[in-house]
């Protein structure tokens, strides 16, 4: 059974904008602070999963590029649901290796999670043919 919710155009539109921007602005800091952020993985109680996945200096570089562009789409509502899906694929190890296992994050960690729910609301409904079909 399907039920037809009513929710305004304009909003799903700010939603996205709004949510964008933190990967614009995250992917371009990680691009002109590379030797800062890496600092930071290395602070970090669960660096293993930076490691895991290779050298976080390369990792640093790939999830910048990987965060502006898919923020960039996200932004410009291209393929909102796949946007969405490579955005968490970078949200989640990044919160996991940096905001987890510290306590003086907890802000943080909570803004990541509120991030993650608004791109899950992107991967859940199809926006895209919802903002097409009124």
């Amino acid at each position: 059974m399907t039920t037809n919710t009513l929710i305004s155009r304009r909003s799903i539109q700010l939603l996205r904008i709004l949510v964008s921007g933190i990967f614009l602005v995250a992917g371009t800091n990680h691009l002109l602070h590379i030797e800062k952020t890496a600092k930071r993985i290395e602070q970090a109680s669960f660096k293993g999963i930076a490691y895991f996945f290779g050298e976080p200096q390369l990792l640093i570089v790939l999830s910048g590029i990987v965060m502006i562009v898919a923020g960039f789409l996200f932004l410009i509502g291209y393929k909102t649901k796949w946007a969405a899906i490579v955005l968490t694929a970078v949200l989640i190890p990044i919160t996991l290796t940096v905001q987890v296992g510290q306590i003086t994050t907890l802000g943080p960690l909570f803004k990541n999670i509120a991030i993650l729910g608004g791109l899950l609301f992107f991967i859940l409904n199809d926006t895209d043919n919802l903002l097409k079909t009124k």
